[in-house]
């Protein structure tokens, strides 16, 4: 007799899938024009990219397939809770690193190789801190679940 699979996701789980799905749609959002302003200024990587996605955030060819990376990652990981949780936590240190990167360079120099400007590094605070406590409010809350339901 073969077994049933838990269809149901944990709320921690949910929470990966959707930042994963949002991760996708960012990415793949970067790469149309008009959705993305100055689209035909877009560069590989670096700080010489104009192109910023809804008028605000400075993209790249790398950005975006890194938003897009991140977004696989997400929805692959959210099939497990412990994935998910590595993916909002990790992922949050990942982002409050890259805040502290742009906060720490010179946005005009060779070492902003993403790029990013002050939208972005603001950006990236506020996911850093979203995503690690999602991971860690949600993965307790699961864990008390499970504790009182056993």
């Amino acid at each position: 007799m073969s077994e049933v699979r838990n269809a149901t996701r944990t709320p921690l789980q949910m929470a990966a899938l959707v930042v994963g799905v949002v991760f996708l749609l960012v990415g793949i959002a970067g790469f149309i024009p008009g959705v993305t302003a100055n689209y035909g200024a877009m560069t590989f990587a670096g700080h010489h990219s104009e192109a910023q996605l809804l008028g605000v955030f400075t993209v790249s060819i790398l950005h975006n397939l890194v938003h897009l990376a991140f977004g696989v990652a997400g929805v692959a990981l959210a099939r497990s809770a412990g994935g998910a949780r590595v993916f909002l936590v990790g992922g949050g240190v990942v982002y409050l690193v890259l805040w502290l990167y742009g906060v720490l360079i010179d946005m005009d120099s060779a070492a902003n190789f993403v790029p990013l400007n002050a939208a972005d590094n603001w950006l990236h605070l506020v996911l850093a801190i979203g995503m690690i406590g999602l991971g860690l409010v949600l993965d307790r809350r699961s864990v008390r679940t499970h504790r009182t339901a056993g």
